[in-house]
C-alpha cells in the first residue's frame, strides 16, 4: 500500500512540474520575441553610429539579379567592395537577350480545328540576339545616410565589354505536295518559304541553330539609380532603375525587312538579392 501511494505521489509531482514548465515557457515567449526586436534595433543603432563616425560597417557585397529591359531581359551577378562609406567599387557579369519591337508570336492551328493551338513562331524573325557582358563601375551613395529604416538611394555608373551572339532562327515549314516538314533558316534561297505563313507549322525550337551563330564584339555603358531596402542588414534587397547603351562592331539583324542596328539603347528595372559581409 505504501509503495502504491509513493508511486501516485511521483506521478502527480511529474504532472505538476510538467504543467508548470509549459506555462513558464509560454510566458517567456513574448519576452523572447520582444528581446529579439530590441536587440535588432540596438544593432541597427550601433551600425548607424559607427557609420556616422566614419567606420566601414561592411567590407564587401555580392548579389544576383534579374533585369526587365524595354527590349528584352537580362540576368546578372554583381560583386562589390566597399571603398568608403559612400563609395563601392563594382564588377559584374551579365547574360541577356535583345528583342525587336516588331516581334510577335503567331499561333499555328490544328488542320482539323481553328481553335486548337499546336505551336507558335515569330513571323519574320531572322536571328536571336544574345549578349554577354563584363563590366566595372562604382556605386555612390546619394541619399539615405543615417536613415533608420535602412533605405539608401545610390547612383550606379560604369561600363565594359559586350559580346553579341546572333543565333539563326529556324521555322518548321511543310511541303504542300509531299506533306513532309523541314526546318529552315532565312537566306536568299529560302526567303519565299520562310515568309509564307501558309507553309509554316511552328518554330523549330530553342536549341536549333546554336553552334551556327556568329559572335560580334562591342562596348557598353550603364547608368542607374538603386533603392536599397535593408541597408543596415546583412541581406541585400534592392530595386534598380536605369539605362544601357551598347555599340557593336557590326550591324545585328534580328528581323527580316527591318533595318539592322549597331547601337542599342534601352531602359530597365532590376530586382537584386544578395548578402553583405
Amino acid at each position: 500500500m505504501e509503495l502504491k501511494k509513493l508511486f501516485l505521489m511521483i506521478i502527480a509531482g511529474c504532472a505538476f512540474f510538467g504543467v508548470s514548465a509549459q506555462q513558464q515557457t509560454k510566458s517567456t515567449l513574448p519576452e523572447t520575441k520582444a528581446q529579439k526586436k530590441a536587440d535588432r534595433r540596438e544593432k541597427i543603432n550601433q551600425l548607424i553610429r559607427q557609420e556616422e563616425e566614419g567606420a566601414l560597417i561592411y567590407q564587401k557585397q555580392g548579389a544576383f539579379g534579374f533585369k526587365f529591359n524595354t527590349d528584352g531581359w537580362g540576368m546578372f551577378y554583381e560583386h562589390g567592395k566597399y571603398k568608403s562609406i559612400t563609395t563601392t567599387n563594382l564588377w559584374w557579369l551579365e547574360l541577356g537577350e535583345h528583342k525587336h519591337p516588331k516581334e510577335e508570336k503567331v499561333p499555328t492551328l490544328n488542320a482539323s480545328s481553328n481553335y486548337l493551338i499546336i505551336s507558335s513562331y515569330i513571323y519574320g524573325k531572322r536571328n536571336n540576339f544574345y549578349d554577354f557582358k563584363v563590366g566595372f563601375g562604382q556605386q555612390k551613395l546619394i541619399g539615405g545616410k543615417g536613415n533608420k529604416n535602412g533605405v539608401a538611394v545610390s547612383a550606379i555608373y560604369g561600363g565594359g565589354l559586350s559580346l553579341g551572339y546572333l543565333k539563326p532562327y529556324y521555322v518548321n515549314v511543310q511541303d504542300p505536295g509531299s506533306g513532309t516538314t523541314t526546318d529552315i533558316k532565312y537566306n536568299d534561297s529560302t526567303r519565299s518559304k520562310f515568309l509564307d505563313p501558309n507553309l509554316i507549322t511552328g518554330s523549330a525550337g530553342f536549341t536549333k541553330g546554336f553552334g551556327q551563330g556568329t559572335f560580334t564584339p562591342g562596348a557598353y555603358g550603364r547608368l542607374a539609380l538603386r533603392f536599397d531596402y535593408g541597408r543596415y542588414n546583412e541581406f541585400l534587397s534592392a530595386l534598380e532603375v536605369g539605362v544601357n547603351l551598347e555599340y557593336y562592331a557590326k550591324e545585328m539583324p534580328i528581323m527580316v525587312d527591318n533595318p539592322a542596328k549597331q547601337f542599342f539603347a534601352n531602359g530597365y528595372i532590376a530586382i537584386e538579392f544578395g548578402k553583405r559581409k
